[in-house]
């Protein structure tokens, strides 16, 4: 294969593949729910845009052949332009059973949360519960390798790997949870075996009907010690590109990148800082 200035390998066509797994979108952005576009902001954030959108038209034209997930590992093979599909790595770590008992605990204790992700939900929050935990649920980086000429990470399989992957996410949110280290089936049967708290949920403005006589002394007290009363989940911001995400992207390429790559960038930029 010819190689360009500086390095590059120079573009060929892939070889076409029939019956290889599809994107379901087939302009804009990939990935609708908010745990799929967690994933995809941070690949995004990170990588080269040309690479993105290359990535982005393997994914729509079905040349990835195979995607298989399990614990802290993703294995896929990609058809590009050479006869053998490449293959592919990207690597996670998966939380061991000490870990996920304190997860389990933390959820089974929010009946919120229990009560969604028993209904098959996945609410932002959960994000939180992890967090407190010091266990990350999304990664900020990914440890990927590519068995293709193309140095830089992520290559254009790779990224069609992981946009692939953020569509699967879409479907099923609890895939997030099995790559890192636990199934949905395991997680749901431990929740349903954990007792719920016998404590009742306190309405911090209940106030029972005394005479305004027999409560001058103390009319003015809490009623609900402070120490009981919970702090409110705090919903996540819009991302600042979220107006990009609303409007249909228009069909404008710079140097053959397209026009919302790199406008994405720049928004982020203007968003509120950490």
């Amino acid at each position: 294969m010819p190689v360009g200035k500086g390095g590059w390998f120079e573009a060929s066509a892939p070889i076409r593949v029939e019956g290889g797994i599809q994107a379901r979108s087939k302009r804009g952005s990939i990935g609708e729910q908010w745990w799929s576009r967690r994933f995809i902001d941070i690949l995004e954030s990170v990588c080269d845009p040309g690479r993105l959108s290359r990535g982005r038209s393997y994914a729509r034209k079905g040349q990835v052949l195979e995607i298989d997930l399990s614990p802290g590992l993703v294995k896929a093979r990609v058809q590009g332009s050479r006869p053998d599909p490449y293959l592919l790595e990207v690597r996670i770590a998966a939380y061991g059973e000490s870990d996920w008992a304190g997860v389990q605990e933390s959820l089974a204790g929010q009946a919120l949360y229990r009560a969604k992700l028993l209904a098959g939900e996945m609410p932002p929050e959960i994000v939180e519960v992890f967090d407190a935990l010091g266990l990350p649920l999304f990664p900020a980086e990914l440890d990927m390798e590519c068995s293709c000429p193309d140095w830089g990470l992520p290559c254009k399989h790779l990224s069609a790997v992981l946009y692939l992957l953020a569509e699967a996410f879409d479907k099923d949110p609890f895939l997030v949870l099995a790559w890192r280290g636990r199934v949905k089936e395991d997680l749901l049967d431990a929740l349903r075996e954990m007792p719920e708290k016998d404590e009742e949920p306190v309405d911090p403005l209940h106030v029972d009907e005394v005479p305004f006589g027999e409560r001058v002394n103390d009319f003015y007290s809490a009623t609900v010690a402070l120490s009981r009363l919970r702090p409110r989940a705090v919903t996540p911001a819009a991302p600042p590109e979220l107006l990009l995400r609303a409007l249909e992207p228009p069909p404008i390429k710079v140097r053959h990148i397209p026009l919302m790559d790199i406008l994405r960038p720049a928004y982020r930029e203007l968003g509120p800082r950490p």
